[in-house]
């Protein structure tokens, strides 16, 4: 799965057989508020959201921005990934 940004949504997306699970954002200065993390019911129960919840915090790991973690899956995924507490 490759990760692409969409600027114009304010979104992190893969795509997957026709379907587009997604981590929405908005930018306030020099932070980055990681608000949704959307995955369709079709696409479930198979780690897309974890896997696209890493690929966008890898993405970021780097940037001039630091993360703030809105949304509940994503704060749920550093909990069990201690190894973002770090770096975030």
């Amino acid at each position: 799965m490759e990760l692409k940004h969409n600027v114009s949504k304010s979104r992190y997306e893969f795509y997957i057989e026709g379907f587009t699970p997604h981590l929405e954002y908005e930018i306030k200065e020099n932070k980055i508020y990681l608000t949704h993390t959307r995955v369709s019911e079709e696409l479930r129960g198979q780690g897309i959201a974890g896997k696209l919840v890493s690929a966008v915090l890898e993405e970021l790991h780097n940037s001039e921005f630091k993360i703030i973690p809105v949304c509940d899956y994503v704060k749920a995924f550093i909990e069990k990934h201690p190894e973002w507490k770090q770096r975030i």
